[in-house]
């Protein structure tokens, strides 16, 4: 882990708001500006990245020493995931303590090599897998992927105050399903409601970092393991990411240093 310079969380309060495509995306649009780039999938209950990067069912990681995991490589990222390692209909189990231990080996265990960014696809809500990377790893900030509805606005929140009271700061929103435009007549409806994300944005005090429709075109390219960033990278959807991945690369250049948190219980 000394030889990865920025680790980026991509968190939300709420699961089915487009996370794990964000953060899939994320990562290309990163390695597209010549970083070298590793992603993490430490949603160890529903691990996705394994079917987003088109790794086909049954592909185990190599071993080095006994101990350690080799990634595997798609689309030019180093990537791990629990998918890699279970069947897809092998169901998660586990207590939190032994998620929490899955996670770190995952990431401890894992021979990442020299990386400019790590980035993780976090686990909806504000559980054991965020405490546990907080505490285990230097996580340089996190982005928060939410959609326009109250509902997901709601635990967006919970989500923004977790990282805050752990020390990690937030580097920006990402609006999922802000809009969608009808592919036959071109009419623009804002079916989750409309200006959420930068309504949020403005309440904490963090910057939209990008909004994306609600677009046929990321979900198929992505359930068929070739995200748009790798698909189609001149695409309108592809220049959003490559924006986000842009204003990112700038908040981290401008977060202030981390202090590892102390985990205290009260009452607030």
């Amino acid at each position: 882990m000394n030889q990865v310079k920025h680790i980026i969380a991509v968190a939300s309060g709420k699961g089915g708001v487009g996370k794990s495509t964000t953060a899939v995306n994320l990562a290309l649009a990163l390695q597209a500006g010549g970083a070298q780039v590793g992603l993490l999938d430490a949603d160890i209950y529903g691990p996705s990245q394994q079917v987003m990067l088109g790794i086909e069912e049954g592909r185990r990681p190599q071993q080095q020493g006994g101990q350690y995991l080799v990634p595997i490589e798609a689309h030019g990222l180093k990537t791990m995931s629990m998918g890699y390692l279970v069947t897809e209909k092998t169901p998660m189990v586990w207590r939190g303590p032994m998620a929490g231990g899955a996670l770190q080996q995952m990431l401890e265990q894992t021979v990442w090599g020299e990386l400019d960014y790590l980035v993780i696809d976090m686990p909806p809500g504000t559980g054991d897998i965020q405490l546990t990377l907080s505490q285990k790893a230097s996580v340089a900030g996190a982005v928060i992927v939410t959609t326009p509805q109250d509902i997901a606005l709601l635990d967006a929140r919970k989500g923004i105050e977790m990282f805050s009271k752990v020390g990690i700061p937030v580097l920006g929103i990402v609006e999922n399903m802000a809009v969608h435009v009808c592919s036959q007549c071109g009419h623009a409806e804002h079916i989750f409601g409309a200006e959420g994300g930068a309504s949020i944005a403005a309440e904490y005090g963090v910057e939209l970092l990008g909004s994306l429709p609600l677009d046929l075109t990321i979900r198929e390219q992505t359930d068929a393991g070739n995200p748009p960033v790798a698909a189609d990278p001149a695409s309108a959807v592809s220049a959003v990411y490559l924006q986000i991945a842009d204003k990112v690369r700038a908040a981290l250049g401008s977060a202030e240093p981390r202090v590892a948190p102390e985990i205290v219980i009260s009452n607030d």
